[in-house]
């Protein structure tokens, strides 16, 4: 059966912004990489958002961010409702998330884990979540429609066991270091199941969930709202789940939330409602090494960087190793 007109330009387009997605990371991975280990988180956010943005600038669509960065930690921004991309009134308008660089403390301190990322969708086709915490539950495919974000802990790791054909003291729950999980951290330790503390980074801990071999089963915990729709994004390519609920505790959360027009805080988000695109984008460039992507290399003749780019609706999952020769007559590419 041929893909109906509409159908197969979708695919054109998906292809063409795919790769140019692909060069928005690879370049502020690469930009960020150079601050790696100075112990200054704000440098090494910076680089990444003025390298992402420049890109953007360059590529043929009329780009809206959605998702943004830096309200909370007063960090150089790419601004919710800022405009990118140098495309014409004919180009495609598309609305991008953005996190320049998850994990900049990871990237200052030359700790593993920090990425770059972007996602896109058609005008309306990504939550626009505001700056707070999001209670999050993050599994893989097998474990759709498994867990529950207002069951016991207890509960939902015996449901994933059995999805996954496992006793819950074999699986592997990945948590944020924080205070606030000291509870969450003692029921996942009484039903037998491992914890992975992780600093920060919980994107790519949930985009691990749903990629075999990572050796995560579960992501479990708060973290930002913002980076609970581009998880979204990913697990919409790669079929898995995220349930989540934003965290409004305080009146000034509570008001930033009514201004991003959400009308019931206390809604249980799933992976379609954070990212409902018919479209869906979705790219990623390790910064320093991780268990997912390799960091950065910097050698003599170039630079080279390891990303995921995926097109949800073309069922395309592809992990691309560049290598960025040096423009010199005499560079040389390096095999490994």
């Amino acid at each position: 059966m041929q893909a109906s007109p509409a159908r197969a330009q979708q695919t054109v387009l998906e292809q063409e912004l795919s790769l140019q997605m692909l060069g928005v990371v690879e370049q502020a991975a690469i930009a960020s990489a150079k601050t790696m280990g100075q112990g200054n988180a704000k440098l090494s956010d910076q680089a990444a958002v003025e390298s992402m943005r420049a890109e953007m600038d360059r590529m043929p669509l009329r780009g809206t961010i959605v998702i943004g960065e830096g309200e909370r930690d007063e960090a150089p921004m790419l601004f919710i409702g800022e405009q990118v991309g140098g495309g014409g009134d004919a180009a495609p308008a598309v609305d991008i998330a953005v996190d320049p660089l998850e994990g900049t403390n990871l990237c200052a301190t030359g700790a593993p884990g920090s990425i770059t990322v972007l996602a896109a969708s058609e005008h309306g086709g990504l939550l626009h979540a505001p700056d707070c915490y999001m209670e999050k539950i993050i599994v893989g495919p097998s474990c759709r429609g498994a867990v529950d974000l207002d069951a016991p802990v207890k509960d939902n790791l015996a449901a994933i066991a059995r999805r996954l054909d496992r006793r819950p003291d074999e699986l592997v729950v990945v948590v944020l270091d924080r205070p606030r999980h000291q509870k969450l951290m003692q029921d996942i330790r009484a039903t037998g199941a491992r914890i992975v503390l992780i600093q920060d980074g919980d994107l790519s801990a949930g985009i691990a969930t749903a990629v075999l071999g990572t050796g995560v089963h579960a992501v479990m915990g708060s973290g930002g709202a913002p980076e609970g729709v581009l998880t979204a994004a990913a697990l919409r390519c790669l079929h898995g789940e995220i349930v989540a609920r934003l965290v409004v505790e305080r009146p000034d959360v509570a008001e930033r939330v009514a201004k991003m027009g959400i009308r019931d805080p206390k809604r249980i988000y799933r992976t379609e409602d954070l990212a409902p695109g018919q479209s869906i984008l979705f790219a990623a460039c390790g910064v320093t090494e991780g268990s997912l992507l390799k960091g950065v290399r910097f050698f003599g003749d170039g630079v080279r960087t390891q990303s995921l780019v995926m097109a949800g609706a073309m069922n395309k999952v592809r992990f691309v190793d560049t290598i960025h020769v040096a423009p010199r007559p005499d560079a040389r590419v390096r095999f490994r």
